[in-house]
């Protein structure tokens, strides 16, 4: 709103004073108007975006979410301001937070402080009448406390017998790291700060400082380092169990890596593998396992399912077709893949082709939302009965549009991908353990997608062994509905003495219990 010089109000009449506040309140809600639209807009946008995050070109959409995100904050904060500085009453503004989300109570588990008022005088102000209590009127503001340091002393009293002389002294209590400063809380913290909020080492330190606290990068990288091998045990229990399902779910992403002695970046992976078997009614606990390798070779997927029988869900990677040659292992695709490329044609060129394409996939999807977490014979029934025949047409319909379609058109390249993987992307309507797609592999990226962001690349090929360790155990807590900080600061306050032999004790679904108890 271009702001103009007020006309001198002394020489206006009532009626022109009116006049005046009419104008510039109209000018106000049409600024507001444009804005709420606009924080809309935006929102709608992101959520675009979002959706495309995994696709072919993910870094460049990664950057525009978070450019979209930045332009939301800065509009939703100007309509906030010009809220506060409105000549209206809020009630006579309907234009105001349309776009705005209604007010949550706030969470009944916060502590309470509670911040007495009472009236200046202890009589009434009129009459000097004595005063009664009828009521209170109770405001909740949220208030934030920043995080503080404590220095825990152990003190262990020595005492001598007074006949022999012998000196008796308790043990000793067990450290976290061994001869470390750090408690488990602390190690915890530093650990989520990294791998689950994304901030580097050094930036912590800058943070710590500000506090008063002089923690060097090199000493919290000690700690990190330290911690990994500790919890070494319990990331090789996860990879256990997650290999142990009938059905996984499988991808890859590029994590840059520090090359020794060049100062330049070389490109290592990080593999995901999913166990997750909620959308089809069972009770197994979720999990997820990461593992690095220096390169891409179909070697490195080779060895971490050498023990692996059952169904791979995982995109058309070359890498993994080895995998299936043997027969204990079998392909499961993903439609949300195959959906990707006829979506990617659209928002260039939308064409009949594509929007009928999309439409029928969306059908698919459609059944899904109907038998998630349905028990896996229900599923599979419902998907033969009305998912089967749609993937019987659908596969005809492709087949017809193929012929119409010049060979080197893109739209026919989709097409010749879905048939070329046809049987990989049909096999769930046979068992109701599978997924349409898979998007529990892609959703445990996430993380690494923002890390990446923040981080820029590993220091080397032992940063990113220790990087999958912790991002295994990160997200293994929040598959399980845990607090990865709280879940950790247990974990590391037990496992130095902890049989070795009894590891699985610490996993997540096995530390719910002590850990939702810590957070009520």
């Amino acid at each position: 709103m271009t702001s103009t010089a007020l006309p001198d109000l002394e020489q206006l009449d009532m009626e022109a004073l009116k006049a005046l506040v009419v104008e510039r309140h109209e000018v106000h809600v049409e600024v507001l108007l444009s804005q709420t639209q606009q924080i809309e807009h935006l929102k709608l946008v992101i959520e675009k975006l979002r959706r495309m995050i995994f696709g072919s070109k993910s870094e460049k959409v990664i950057i525009q979410v978070e450019q979209f995100e930045l332009q939301l904050e800065e509009t939703e904060t100007e309509q906030a301001a010009a809220e506060e500085n409105s000549p209206a009453p809020v009630s006579e503004d309907k234009s105001r937070s349309k776009s705005r989300p209604s007010r949550k109570p706030l969470p009944a588990h916060l502590p309470r402080e509670v911040i007495r008022h009472e009236p200046r005088q202890d009589c009434c102000p009129d009459c000097n009448g004595a005063l009664r209590l009828f009521g209170e009127d109770v405001a909740e503001i949220l208030e934030y406390i920043p995080a503080n340091f404590k220095v825990i002393r152990h003190v262990r009293p020595k005492f001598a017998c007074k006949l022999c002389e012998r000196i008796v002294e308790a043990p000793a209590p067990s450290r976290t790291i061994e001869r470390g400063l750090a408690g488990p809380g602390l190690i915890a913290h530093v650990l989520v700060s990294k791998y689950a909020d994304h901030c580097p080492l050094f930036r912590q330190s800058e943070i710590y400082a500000r506090e008063g606290v002089d923690l060097d990068r090199s000493t919290l990288a000690g700690w990190v380092g330290a911690a990994s091998e500790l919890l070494a045990p319990l990331v090789d229990a996860l990879r256990r169990h997650v290999l142990s399902a009938r059905k996984i779910h499988a991808d890859d992403t590029p994590v840059p890596v520090l090359a020794p002695g060049s100062g330049k970046t070389k490109t290592g992976r990080l593999w995901t593998y999913v166990r997750d078997e909620r959308a089809a009614g069972e009770t197994t606990p979720p999990a997820v396992w990461f593992a690095y390798s220096p390169d891409r070779k179909g070697e490195h997927p080779r060895l971490h399912l050498k023990d692996f029988k059952g169904a791979l869900q995982a995109d058309a990677y070359a890498g993994f077709h080895h995998l299936y040659e043997s027969g204990d292992m079998y392909e499961v695709a993903c439609w949300a893949h195959a959906r990707r490329k006829f979506h990617d044609i659209h928002v260039i060129h939308a064409s009949p082709i594509t929007t009928e394409a999309i439409s029928r996939i969306g059908a698919l999807y459609g059944i899904e939302e109907d038998i998630r977490g349905k028990p896996a014979k229900l599923r599979c029934s419902v998907r033969q009965a009305r998912a089967k025949p749609l993937l019987d047409d659908l596969r005809s319909w492709m087949e017809k549009s193929l012929r119409s379609l010049s060979t080197k058109s893109e739209t026919a390249g989709a097409i010749r991908y879905a048939l070329s993987h046809w049987r990989a992307l049909t096999r769930y309507v046979d068992d109701g353990l599978l997924e349409i797609d898979n998007s529990a592999a892609e959703r445990a990226l996430r993380a690494i997608a923002l890390g990446r962001k923040n981080y820029l690349f590993c220091g080397s090929n032992s940063g990113g062994i220790r990087a999958a360790a912790i991002y295994s155990l990160v997200g293994s807590a929040k598959l399980n509905g845990l607090d990865p900080e709280r879940y950790l600061r247990e974990v590391l306050t037990r496992i130095a003495e902890h049989p070795v032999n009894q590891i699985d004790d610490l996993l997540p679904w096995n530390l719910a219990t002590e850990v939702t108890t810590a957070v009520s």
